[in-house]
């Protein structure tokens, strides 16, 4: 999807921490946008809005005729990602979610109509769809049209859902075969711990925090080094896909399995795999706890 200036400095930006964080740079770093450029294979003028947008956020500070410094440290960048803003295409892309969550739409429906009923350019429009169809939301038929691909269709198999997982995931971690990765782990951890000190949870997308959640899971079934696990719980994100990027709206349950998340990690990481079973079992529970009543909760 084509970005506008304003959002590519803040996806630059969110490199140029990721590049802080990998060389380790320390206070009073001078960051010289040529070698930036070079580094990440963009002009300067792209580099320095970047850098002007983590001087606005106290990360860089900015000496006239002299360039930009680093003021903190890399290690307390873990937890840091620069936001970016909603943009037109994105509204458009909440809306046919949650329309469709919401049964406001048809299942299948041609771009024309849905350039109708939103009142939206067919560039826009072309962009979101394309999207979603990234995102696996929805696919593009044969003939006209698109089609949201199939989800759970009602609290039942919502709850089936979860009555397999609760058999199938705790189970990974007990298999003879189970080998975690401690450079994955600690990755998706500081994703986590990202979350669970945001300031402003309400203001992450769902797509972040649906592909924290899925990444989590399928993280923990490729550990269990059986194929048909990794497979089954592949699945089963994508039949929940729909549902949880129209959810996460309550600030307070996602932060809450983000630190049961983080429980479970410490478990793995402590090689004691059969209380991160217990833990994946009582995550899930409490998961499931929530489903008869809605289908906002996140996992």
């Amino acid at each position: 999807m084509a970005l506008s200036s304003r959002q590519s400095s803040f996806h630059l930006a969110n490199q140029l921490l990721d590049v802080i964080r990998d060389a380790k740079l320390e206070p009073g770093h001078h960051l010289r946008e040529q070698q930036l450029a070079d580094l990440v294979g963009v002009s300067r003028t792209p580099i320095r809005s970047a850098l002007n947008l983590l001087a606005e956020r106290g990360i860089v500070d900015t000496r006239k005729n002299h360039g930009y410094f680093l003021r903190k440290p890399f290690d307390s960048l873990h937890r840091i990602e620069i936001e970016v803003p909603s943009t037109a295409d994105e509204k458009l892309y909440q809306r046919l979610v949650r329309d469709r969550l919401d049964n406001a739409v048809p299942n299948s429906m041609t771009q024309s109509e849905i350039a109708r009923r939103y009142d939206v350019d067919r560039v826009a429009l072309t962009r979101t769809l394309s999207r979603l169809a990234e995102d696996g939301l929805i696919a593009k038929n044969k003939g006209h049209g698109w089609t949201f691909l199939p989800t759970f269709d009602s609290l039942v198999s919502l709850r089936g859902s979860y009555e397999f997982r609760l058999t199938l995931e705790p189970a990974c971690f007990l298999l003879p075969t189970f080998k975690p990765d401690l450079a994955a782990i600690e990755r998706i951890r500081l994703q986590h711990l990202y979350l669970i000190s945001h300031p402003d949870i309400a203001s992450v997308s769902s797509a972040q925090l649906f592909e924290t959640d899925a990444a989590f899971h399928e993280m923990c079934a490729e550990f269990s080094g059986n194929a048909f696990f990794v497979q089954a719980v592949q699945h089963q994100n994508r039949l929940r896909r729909l549902l949880e990027f129209g959810s996460y709206t309550n600030s307070r349950r996602v932060q809450d399995w983000c630190r049961e998340h983080v429980s479970i990690i410490e478990a793995i990481a402590t090689e004691d795999f059969s209380q991160a079973s217990a833990k994946m079992r009582l995550h899930l529970e409490q998961a499931l706890a929530t489903a008869p009543s809605t289908h906002k909760k996140g996992n």
